[in-house]
């Protein structure tokens, strides 16, 4: 049993490694269309957490995110954001704890999370260990980037 956690605990850890490089490179490597390089882009992040681990899983997001879209605000790069919690249930395939809608000044602006956690978080072994913990408690994640589009046309932007 013991081989089998230490392999999920290499599991979880790759995991979220994986996810900070994956969200570092699509947001750095998808440059703005001509004309879009100021447009705000929106981003919704959504998280399925463990039952009996929100408040857990919130106060380890509070500690990190929160601070950090805190500052990212405060530097221009993020406009606003709310985030969510749903008033009743639903069922399990569509169960969600925590959205977080995030207004950015434009595309660019979503890349900068990295330096910003780089500053505000010195301790990189706590920071690890912390991120890696609140992946455990994670059962579904996912970062949708959404688009305003004008309800009298085509359907496009």
């Amino acid at each position: 049993m013991r081989h089998a956690n230490k392999l999920l605990d290499g599991f979880a850890g790759l995991f979220v490694v994986t996810v900070f490089l994956t969200l570092a490179t699509t947001t750095s490597a998808q440059a703005p269309k001509n004309g879009d390089s100021e447009k705000p882009y929106v981003v919704e992040w959504v998280y399925k957490v463990k039952w009996g681990h929100a408040d857990e899983y919130w106060q380890l997001f509070k500690k990190y995110q929160i601070a950090i879209l805190n500052r990212e605000k405060e530097l221009g790069y993020v406009t606003s954001y709310t985030v969510y919690r749903p008033g009743l249930h639903t069922g399990e395939d569509t169960r969600w704890e925590f959205t977080v809608l995030i207004n950015y000044k434009n595309q660019a602006a979503a890349g900068h999370s990295r330096e910003i956690t780089r500053q505000l978080f010195p301790d990189r072994d706590a920071l690890k260990r912390d991120e890696n913990h609140r992946w455990e408690l994670v059962e579904a994640h996912w970062d949708l980037p959404i688009r305003e589009i004008d309800p009298n046309g085509d359907g496009e932007e």
